[in-house]
């Protein structure tokens, strides 16, 4: 019988370089800011280090440079439980960085240089089936070379491991590529863009959401921040409220949630239990600073959900 390799993250590792201030300034205004850090992440990170600390068994591909941000994000993965050994170092090219400015709402605002994170290629995805065909489930975001994430959600479909696709940052992507995906996770925003529709409500996702069903997507699930996700799929649509919390920082908050996602579906919950408890992760995640520094332990999602059944 093949070992599966668990959850099988594909997608990007960068340094953010998080500035805090009142508000975000406007164009050619310069402002002063509260503060600064320096916070391992990049979405293919922040997801696999999510499903790490729940206590799935998590295996990262990506690419970083030879620098010291390489050598930090390496270090901060095999310290969380991440398998690193799918992780290149790039001669030529320097390790993704993100330029993220917070306001004092919680809100982000965000610049990524992708630097080494492009340099992985469909060739390079291809040399690595022996171990996307081992995966229980493949997660990945865009944050990486298109073209690769389009062969890799080939590669996965035809050896029948479901995709999770968190379609940000948002672009345009063809049919081919949604007929991969079993779970699509934007957020309003990402959906509109997908569906060529404004989202500005529940219903507006619900119609969305059934635009890229029609393009091949098996379940759509929309985040909607604090009011929780809505899923969609052929046998209906179901909103699973969220988790009242007090937003101190949204950095990582919807790759809390995709990481918690692929944890449950492969610990075999269904759907809309997957969806809650994912709720619970990034209501988590959204009240604390930084991106990797936020996400939860399971210890303190079990003592939310406890406290929100006995509300």
């Amino acid at each position: 019988m093949v070992k599966r390799l668990g959850i099988v993250i594909i997608g990007s590792l960068n340094m953010d370089m998080v500035v805090r201030t009142s508000r975000a300034p406007e164009a050619g205004e310069t402002l002063f800011g509260q503060a600064f850090a320096l916070s391992p992440g990049g979405k293919g990170a922040n997801q696999a280090v999510a499903a790490a600390r729940l206590g799935a068994e998590v295996t990262m591909i990506g690419r970083v440079g030879k620098d010291g941000f390489g050598r930090e994000l390496l270090e901060v993965m095999r310290h969380e439980g991440v398998h690193t050994q799918y992780i290149g170092q790039s001669e030529t090219q320097a390790t993704g960085v993100a330029s993220i400015v917070v306001d004092e709402e919680g809100e982000n605002r965000i610049i990524v240089v992708p630097g080494a994170n492009l340099e992985m290629g469909r060739e390079d995805i291809a040399a690595l089936a022996p171990v996307i065909s081992q995966a229980e489930m493949v997660v990945m975001q865009l944050e990486t070379d298109l073209r690769m994430c389009e062969q890799a959600a080939s590669m996965a479909y035809s050896y029948g491991i479901p995709v999770i696709l968190n379609p940000a940052p948002a672009r345009a992507l063809n049919d081919e590529l949604l007929q991969h995906v079993a779970y699509l996770t934007p957020n309003e925003t990402e959906a509109g863009i997908l569906s060529g529709m404004e989202v500005n409500s529940i219903t507006d996702a619900g119609k969305a959401a059934r635009i890229l069903l029609q393009k091949g997507v098996a379940n759509v699930i929309v985040t909607l921040g604090a009011k929780g996700a809505l899923i969609v799929n052929d046998t209906g649509s179901q909103h699973i409220p969220g988790f009242p919390v007090q937003a101190v920082d949204t950095v990582a908050a919807g790759d809390s949630f995709n990481g918690a996602l692929a944890y449950q579906l492969t610990s075999g919950k269904t759907l809309a239990e997957a969806v809650r408890f994912a709720n619970a992760v990034g209501a988590l995640a959204v009240g604390k600073h930084g991106a990797i520094p936020s996400l939860p332990q399971l210890a303190e999602v079990e003592q939310l959900l406890k406290e929100s059944a006995g509300a």
